[in-house]
């Protein structure tokens, strides 16, 4: 296996006159998480679908997608042959029972009777579903699908496991169980590709988060430079609607970015003293004082606004 599993150049992808995906340059190293952020239309799934070997025609000179060693323009079975891909939709057949849903895929894969059995115990086990082994699909909840899905997607044990926003719309344990199951695979050596809206799952999983908006790269490094080098370290939430002479006093003119909107304002410093001086200042008002996180750094590079797309 090539040291970095993906290595994209120069990626394009239009639909008409709209660029979905714009000159994107990026690498995916062994091992490890690599995290795509954006808003609905940012372009992150069209790049998903492009690296198994979908919307690849009309492609420019001088770009590069090398996936796992191949071209998937030319090579897709290949590289589904060494990946899984949990899509945004569950899709599996309610027909059938839990351990029939994954026999199908078994069989995709040719593995046999034998191994074919071990692999799916394995599974059931390690997504915690062995006791819905013999359920149909559509007595399972919708955590206990996501990670039936999850297993299908490892039947042929994936070198490169592509998760397109796994854990939408689940409750928070099933979250988490999903994220500690994905450690351990990335501890094992498997490559994971995410795509998510949740900011803490970028934060915990990912070693390196790619930032897109209007299918451009806007930002890409490690979730924790992407903090240090994007934002203050501190942020006070006021909420409620203040005179903006408030907010003009002394101790916030220096060292303090203040963002204004209709019902709440942040402050933004690395001096923790400053914002809490200030806020003691505030008698009677609801505020919150926090440490920067992740989706600040996503809010400053795409805005707060909301485009016609979401």
């Amino acid at each position: 296996m090539p040291e970095n599993v993906i290595t994209i150049k120069q990626l394009n992808k239009s639909f008409g006159k709209l660029c979905a995906v714009c000159d994107l340059s990026f690498e995916v190293e062994a091992k490890t998480c690599f995290g795509f952020l954006g808003p609905n239309g940012a372009g992150k799934t069209t790049v998903m679908k492009m690296l198994y070997g979908k919307c690849l025609r009309d492609r420019k000179d001088g770009t590069v997608v090398d996936v796992l060693g191949y071209d998937p323009a030319e090579d897709e079975l290949a590289i589904k042959s060494m990946s899984g891909v949990v899509q945004q939709e569950d899709n599996l057949d309610d027909e059938l029972n839990v351990i029939q849903n994954l026999l199908i895929y078994a069989n995709f894969y040719g593995l046999g009777k034998t191994t074919a059995k071990e692999q799916i115990e394995y599974l059931l086990d390690f997504l915690e579903l062995s006791a819905k082994a013999k359920s149909q699909i559509r007595e399972l909840s919708g955590g206990m699908k996501r990670r039936l899905v999850i297993a299908r997607a490892l039947m042929n044990n994936p070198k490169l496991l592509i998760l397109d926003e796994p854990t939408t719309g689940l409750d928070p344990q099933v979250r988490h169980l999903i994220w500690d199951k994905l450690h351990q695979l990335k501890k094992r050596g498997t490559t994971i590709l995410l795509t998510t809206h949740y900011m803490e799952e970028a934060f915990q999983i990912c070693d390196e988060v790619l930032i897109m908006h209007k299918g451009k790269k806007i930002m890409s490094d490690t979730p924790q430079e992407l903090l240090k080098q994007n934002v203050e370290q501190y942020v006070l939430e006021v909420t409620g609607s203040y005179s903006a002479s408030l907010f003009e006093s002394p101790e916030l003119a220096q060292d303090v970015r203040i963002e204004k909107a209709e019902e709440m304002t942040r402050l933004y410093s690395d001096d923790t003293e400053r914002l809490r001086a200030f806020a003691n200042k505030l008698h009677g008002a609801q505020y919150y004082l926090r440490q920067a996180n992740l989706e600040d750094v996503f809010l400053r590079a795409t805005g707060r606004g909301l485009d016609d797309k979401q």
